[in-house]
């Protein structure tokens, strides 16, 4: 898994708001938009909840997902390669 939270977080392709979706809501989220991607793609996902600081980089590290970037309340999530 990539992660930096300090640099400049690469361009997106997909764009979301999910919300103040929680945890199990953010998964099934996560996992629907992800899985319209391309391998490679970036997906900016805009999270309020206060729990996705700890729930979306452990979502990246159980499914493959690169996370590029991570600053409250803006992620960038890489597509895994197949």
């Amino acid at each position: 898994m990539k992660m930096n939270a300090s640099a400049e977080p690469s361009e997106c392709d997909v764009s979301c708001d999910v919300g103040d979706a929680g945890c199990g809501d953010l998964a099934v989220e996560l996992k629907a938009r992800m899985s319209s991607l391309r391998p490679g793609q970036v997906l900016n996902v805009t999270a309020r909840d206060p729990g996705a600081p700890e729930d979306i980089p452990a979502w990246c590290r159980l499914t493959g997902h690169g996370l590029l970037a991570a600053r409250h309340p803006e992620y960038r999530i890489q597509k895994k390669e197949n």
